[in-house]
C-alpha cells in the first residue's frame, strides 16, 4: 500500500483538467513539528468535466478535495491562524468538501450536517485531526481508496473511529496486524488498548508470548503506560526468565520516574511500579538469580527479601505475596510418555536422586514429571526435580516442591518452575530426589518410548542408564516413569 498522505495527481482526461498534489507524509510522533504541504486544489470549473469520468467512483473520485461543487471546508491540524489571519497557520491544511458525499458515509458527518444540532458554518475547525489523516479518510469516502502507510496508520485508525468509518478502521487493523513483529508489539498494543481494537491487541499479546525476550527489549516497551503492563505480566504465557522479567520492569519503572519527573531511586520504582510489583512471580526464580537482582534491587522491603529466601530454603515453605504458578510460554497440546510397562511395590528412599539419561530425536519443552507414590495410602512428599545436560553437567532447571498422592498406584505429576527447552541429539539426565516412604515403582521399561501425535512430527523417546550417584533407577525399573512435554 502506498502512504497516506493526501491526493495523488488525478491522471488529465481531457484538456485543461487540473491535477490534485500529493502532501509529504506526515510522521506520528512529528506530525505537529512538519507542517504538511498545502492540497493543490481545483477552483476553476472545467467544462464538461463528467463525460470524461465513465463511472460514479471515478466522478466521485475527481471531486476529491476539489473545490468544484464543494459546500464546506474544514481547517486541520493544530496551529493558530497566521499572522495578519487570512489562511489555515502552521500546521494547518484547509481542505474542501462535500456535505452529501461525508454524510453518505459517515453517521457523524450526516449528524454534523443534518442532525437537530446540525453546523451551518462554512469552515469546521479540527484541531484534533491530522491533515495525512483526514484526507486518508476522505479519499476512502469519496473512493473507496485505502492509502494508509506506517507514518500515518494510527492517526488514520483514530480519525476512523472518530468519524465512525469502520471499513476503513478495519483496513487500518489489517494493515497493523501485517506489520506486527517482536520489536513493534508493545507499541502497537498500547494503541491497540487505547483505541479499543480487541482482536489487535490479542495478535499484539501472542507475539509478546512467542518473543517475550525480543518485545522487551525493544524501546517501545519502557512507553507502556502501567495498565498495559500489568495486562502483560498477568499472563501465564510469556516464554522467558522470571529474572530477566524483573529486570525489563526495573527498566520500565526507571523511565516511568523520568515521565512523572522524580529522581530514580528505589522508593520511588516501588512507588510507580504499584501493583505491577506483585505480578513478578519471585517463586519462580532460582535463589541464586533472586540473590543477583530483586534481592539487591531495593525495590523489595526487607521483610519481603527475608520472606522469599526462606522460601527458596526451608521445607514447609511460608507463604508469600506473589504468585508462583509457572508460565507456560509453549503452544500445542501437552503431551506425555510413560517408559513402563508394569507397576510394583515397593521402592525406597534414603537421600540419593533417582535418576535417567535419555536423547530426543526433536526439539522440545519438558514442564515437568509424573512420579509414583506412596504404597502406604494417602501421603506427602517432599521432591527435587532437575534436568541436567549430561556432557557439560549443567543444570538446565530443578524445582523443590512437594506432592501428595492418594496410595494408588498412578503417577503424580511434579512440574518445573519454567519449560526446559531440550535439543535433539543432546543427552540429558532427569532426576527427583524424594523424601518420603515406600513408593510403587516402575518395570519392564523401555529404551525406545515413540509419542505420536495426528498435529505434529513423531516424538522419540531414547533412555539409558545413568551411572554413579544414583538410587537405582534403571532402564528396566525405577523412578521417574513418565516425562511431560510440549512439542
Amino acid at each position: 500500500m502506498a502512504a497516506a498522505g493526501g491526493p495523488e495527481a488525478t491522471a488529465e482526461e481531457s484538456e485543461g483538467m487540473a491535477t490534485a498534489a500529493a502532501p509529504s507524509t506526515v510522521a506520528v510522533a512529528a506530525a505537529a513539528a512538519s507542517p504538511p504541504a498545502p492540497v493543490v486544489v481545483q477552483r476553476e470549473p472545467v467544462y464538461n468535466w463528467q463525460a470524461t469520468k465513465r463511472s460514479l467512483r471515478e466522478r466521485f473520485a475527481f471531486l476529491f478535495a476539489n473545490e468544484l461543487l464543494s459546500d464546506v471546508r474544514f481547517v486541520v491540524g493544530k496551529g493558530g491562524p497566521r499572522a495578519g489571519g487570512g489562511g489555515p497557520g502552521p500546521g494547518q491544511q484547509r481542505i474542501p468538501a462535500h456535505r452529501f458525499v461525508l454524510a453518505a458515509g459517515s453517521a457523524v458527518f450526516d449528524a454534523m450536517f443534518n442532525g437537530g444540532m446540525a453546523t451551518t458554518s462554512a469552515e469546521i475547525e479540527l484541531p484534533d485531526v491530522e491533515p495525512a489523516a483526514f484526507l486518508a479518510l476522505l479519499r476512502f469516502l469519496y473512493s473507496d481508496e485505502v492509502q494508509i502507510g506506517p507514518e500515518t496508520v494510527m492517526t488514520t485508525l483514530y480519525t476512523a473511529k472518530k468519524y465512525a468509518v469502520p471499513a476503513l478502521e478495519a483496513h487500518c487493523v489489517e494493515f497493523l496486524t501485517k506489520h506486527l513483529r517482536a520489536d513493534n508489539a508493545f507499541m502497537l498494543l498500547t494503541q491497540a488498548r487505547l483505541f479499543d481494537e480487541p482482536q489487535l491487541a490479542s495478535l499484539c499479546l501472542d507475539t509478546i508470548d512467542k518473543s517475550t525476550m525480543d518485545a522487551i527489549s525493544a524501546e517501545g516497551f519502557t512507553d507502556i503506560d502501567i495498565d498495559t503492563l500489568c495486562a502483560v505480566l498477568e499472563r501465564d504465557t510469556l516464554s522467558i526468565r522470571e529474572s530477566r522479567l524483573f529486570g525489563a520492569v526495573v527498566r520500565w519503572a526507571e523511565a516511568e520516574c523520568q515521565r512523572q519527573q522524580l529522581p530514580v531511586t528505589s522508593a520511588n520504582k516501588q512507588k510507580v511500579l504499584g501493583k505491577a510489583l506483585s505480578l513478578i512471580r519471585f517463586p519462580l526464580m532460582t535463589i541464586e538469580e533472586f540473590a543477583a537482582g530483586p534481592a539487591q534491587s531495593g525495590i523489595l522491603s526487607d521483610r519481603e527479601v527475608v520472606n522469599l529466601f526462606l522460601h527458596f530454603t526451608v521445607n514447609p515453605k511460608p507463604r508469600v505475596d506473589y504468585i508462583d504458578r509457572p508460565r507456560c510460554c509453549l503452544r500445542g497440546k501437552e503431551c506425555s510418555i510413560n517408559r513402563f510397562q508394569q507397576v510394583e511395590s515397593r521402592w525406597g528412599y534414603s537421600g540419593t536422586s533417582d535418576r535417567i539419561r535419555f536423547t530426543v530425536n526433536r526439539r522440545i519443552s519438558i514442564v515437568g514429571f509424573g512420579l509414583y507414590g506412596s504404597i502406604h495410602g494417602p501421603t506427602d512428599y517432599q521432591v527435587n526435580i532437575q534436568i541436567i545436560e549430561y556432557e557439560k553437567n549443567q543444570t538446565l532447571g530443578q524445582n523443590d516442591t512437594g506432592f501428595s498422592c492418594d496410595g494408588t498406584p498412578n503417577t503424580f505429576r511434579v512440574m518445573f518452575k519454567e519449560p526446559i527447552e531440550i535439543l535433539p541429539t543432546v543427552c540429558y539426565t532427569a532426576c527427583a530426589t524424594l523424601k518420603g516412604p515406600d513408593s510403587h515403582y516402575g518395570t519392564r521399561g523401555l529404551k525406545k518410548v515413540i509419542h505420536e501425535s495426528p498435529t505434529s512430527s513423531k516424538t522419540c523417546f531414547f533412555f539409558f542408564s545413568s551411572p554413579g550417584n544414583n538410587n537405582g533407577t534403571s532402564i528396566e525399573d525405577g523412578q521417574i516413569p513418565e516425562i511431560i512435554f510440549y512439542t
